[in-house]
């Protein structure tokens, strides 16, 4: 299981971090992914990271603002997202994989196996 947490409501040009937990299963092993989907919006790839950490990506509309991390002794990946923008608005999701991925692969399209239940981000203007 995956469990997002850090969503809030924040004004823009501010900060928030994301946390994904794993429940049940070591994350060592998976690349995880953050994706977010806006009301009316197709889910958008937002960034991710390999198992082993050292590949990450970044999608266009938030390079630069954003860094994802991971911490295998606490069996969590983060999102810091600085300077927010109303765009950013969306509920966002965590998603691991296994399988699909070399340890120093990933990527923000998968598919991917397993997801948490979305955490909402609101940025007002």
């Amino acid at each position: 299981q995956l469990v997002e947490s850090g969503g809030g409501l924040v004004q823009a040009g501010g900060s928030l971090r994301l946390s994904c937990a794993a429940s049940g299963f070591s994350l060592d092993n998976y690349a995880i992914a953050w994706f977010r989907q806006a009301p009316g919006k197709e889910r958008e790839g937002v960034s991710c990271i390999s198992s082993s950490g050292v590949r990450t990506i970044y999608a266009d509309s938030v390079k630069g603002r954003i860094a994802i991390s991971r911490d295998n002794a606490n069996n969590t990946v983060y999102l810091q997202m600085f300077s927010l923008k109303p765009e950013d608005t969306a509920v966002y999701y965590c998603a691991a994989e296994g399988f699909r991925y070399f340890s120093f692969e990933c990527d923000t399209v998968g598919p991917y196996n397993y997801w948490g239940q979305g955490t909402q981000v609101t940025v007002s203007s």
